[in-house]
Formats: C-alpha cells, structure tokens, sequence
C-alpha cells in the first residue's frame, strides 16, 4: 500500500479539509452540534477527553462515548488559467472536486472511586482526505491523486485539587498513512507515527459558571519510507505541526439555557515547508501565519431528557501570502445544530448537522522545474457534515 504521513498528504492535496490548515474537528457529533463551542469545558460526556483532560473531573460516572462523522466536501475551481512550462496560457473548465468521508471516534472516561483522580483514552481522527482530478485535468502537475487516513490514540489523567480547580494531562500517538502521487513529478511512499502531549485546567465557579484551558503540543514529524521527485531519492521527511491552545467558558444563565464559547490559537507558522534531509531544497514551501478559530454555542434544555444545541465559528485559514491550489485554504464559517436524548438512565444518543462555507480565495502558483508552468484560480471550498452518538454509562 503506498502511503505518507498524514500531514505531508494534506500539504501536498488539491481538496480540502474541513477545518483551516489540515484540521477536520471531527471529535464528536456533541461537540459537531454546538461548533465545538464550550467544548474544552462542558464535559456533557467521554468526548470531553480528546479536549481537554482536565474536564474529565467533572464526569461523574464511568462512560464511553462512541459514534461517527460523515463529512461531504467540495471544492470548486472557477476561471482558471493554467499555463504549462512550454506553451500558451490556456482556461480551463470549471472544476468540482468532491469527496464522502466517514470518521469515526471513541472516547473512554472512569472516575477511580474514593480518589481525585479520573483517567481516559481516546480513538479519534483528527486529519484526513481523498481527491483524485481526472485524468484530463490538463495541470497534472498541481493535480494528480491523494488518499490519506489517520488515527490518533490518547490516554490521560485528570486530578480534582478542590472543588474548583482540576488539572489534567495526556500523551498522543499520531499514526497516518495514505498516496500521494504528481504526474512524473513526485512519488511518495512512508508512513510514521508522532508523538505528543496535552495539558489542561479547568475552574468552576459553581455548577452553572466554569472555564477550560488546554495546550497541545505537536512535535515534528519524521516519516519514514521512499520519496521519489524527479530524478532524487530519500526514504525521510520532516514535517513541522502547530502547537494548539484553547480557551472555553460554559454559563448557565437559565436553568433551561446555557451559552459557551471557545477561542483556539494554531501556531501554523511552525508550518513553513516540507523538507528532508536528503534533498537540497524544500520539497514544498508555505510559510504559512498563525490562525485558529472563534466559536459559539447555545444549548436548550427541554426537558431532564433532550436537549437542543446550536453553534457558529468563524475559522481562520492560516495560508498568508504564497497561495497555493494544494491547499485552496480559506476563511470559513460553521453553522451547526445537534440534539441529545436520554434513551434510559445509561444510554444517550446525539446527532449533529453541519454547513460549512468558505469565503472565495485566489489561487496564484507556480512551479519551476526546466521551465515555470503557473496555474490561477478562483477557489471556493464547502462542506456539510452529520454526526451520530451513542453514549453509555455504567
């Protein structure tokens, strides 16, 4: 099976992720249902552990949380002018790029009776994409084929100090795999597996009014494997991954009505090319700027057994003065709804819809290898997104 680590697959993609950058924010249909807003701190369920670990103290019972998240993107290419290394600047048709994804996650809390301790694990993706053009597509050489997959394995702590404060940590396994392919041009295969960590805090003023803090720290990434680009070779590649920090506030205003919010920062600027150690130049340059999201929620609660959510985040693409249509990133917004029902004293259910629109970018690249070939393009990226949850309790 040919592959690459994850991230590489996506800088080197034509389609789009759903989050800006490579980020797919596809934890949980809970989370989908609100925009992920509040989501380091509310703690409705096990989900809360791919947020923030120190959140985990305020589950009270044992729980697992386990669903899915089909994700349908598209991409539009529209009065784009391409012209090759030897010939006259051509348009082309107007290009729609789709693909379904199906993302599934599992999350494990359990408080240990008689202690301040809470522990959890994660299965969770939190990067992918496919996009094939076809083969008519006559830019092959900013086109071509990516498939890609990940999964991410964490386990974590959670310490109650009082009644207010709790902290938390734990450690992530990142593993990808995936195809990238650029017509005589760019063949890889590797695969690798990263290594990180997470913190966390959590404050209660009481049970209505809280707040949550959560660091992630993402490492550089060394996949392992054989890079082919024209006529060199290597079997390594270093990736740099941001680092992420997100602040989240839940306030219970009405004992029927909660507002939450969130505010994330990415260090995307850790994100500035691609490059091994066996090739002379970067394989790919970005220097991308720092970026994040904004987002905000409200829940209903309708009864002790349903309850009703809605979400909207602003999220910012990081992609800064170089463009580039393999990554046709742009600013987005999320409009989500989600609902939650109590089935019995152990079972719950959520569901989740979500439209994303990205604002329009313009797309200006080039690509000297005998002689400069340029593409340009008006891009626009969409996706609408479901999500389903069973939660039980022990």
């Amino acid at each position: 099976m040919k592959k690459t680590i994850l991230a590489l697959a996506i800088s080197m993609t034509a389609t789009q992720a759903v989050g800006a950058g490579f980020q797919l924010n596809s934890q949980s249909a809970t989370g989908l249902g609100r925009a992920f807003a509040g989501d380091a701190v509310i703690a409705d369920n096990a989900s809360v552990v791919s947020k923030n670990a120190a959140a985990m103290s305020l589950i009270e019972q044992e729980q697992i949380s386990l669903g899915f998240v089909v994700i349908d993107s598209q991409v539009e290419l529209n009065d784009t002018l391409y012209t090759p290394a030897f010939g006259q600047t051509q348009e082309v048709d107007n290009t729609q790029l789709d693909n379904t994804t199906f993302v599934p996650n599992f999350h494990y809390v359990n408080p240990i009776d008689g202690t301040a301790w809470t522990i959890g694990a994660t299965i969770h993706s939190n990067f992918g994409t496919h996009v094939e053009f076809n083969d008519d597509f006559p830019a092959d050489e900013f086109g071509g084929k990516t498939s890609l997959s990940s999964v991410n394995f964490g386990v974590s702590a959670a310490y109650q100090i009082n009644e207010q404060w709790s902290v938390g940590a734990g450690l992530d396994a990142i593993y990808g795999e995936g195809e990238i392919s650029r017509k005589n041009l760019l063949d890889i295969e590797a695969d690798g597996v990263a290594l990180g960590f997470n913190l966390g805090a959590t404050y209660q003023i009481n049970q209505d009014h809280r707040f949550g803090l959560s660091y992630r720290f993402s490492p550089d990434l060394t996949a392992e494997g054989q890079v082919d680009q024209l006529t060199s070779k290597t079997d390594s590649l270093d990736i740099p991954l941001p680092d992420m920090v997100e602040f989240s506030g839940y306030h219970k205003i009405q004992p029927i009505f909660a507002l939450h919010y969130s505010v994330q920062y990415v260090s995307w600027s850790e994100f500035d090319s691609l490059t091994s150690d066996g090739l002379s130049s970067p394989i790919k340059e970005y220097q991308w700027k720092d970026g994040g999201h904004v987002s905000l929620g409200a829940t209903w609660y309708q009864s002790p057994t349903t309850e009703y959510r809605v979400g909207y985040m602003y999220d910012v693409s990081p992609v800064d003065e170089l463009t580039s249509l393999s990554i046709p990133d742009t600013n987005r917004h999320w409009f989500t709804l989600g609902v939650s029902h109590e089935l019995s004293k152990q079972w719950t259910v959520d569901g989740a819809l979500g439209l994303l629109v990205g604002e329009e970018a313009h797309i200006n690249e080039s690509l000297t290898v005998i002689e400069t070939s340029n593409i340009q393009s008006d891009v626009t990226t969409d996706a609408w997104m479901a999500g389903i949850q069973i939660n039980y309790k022990f």
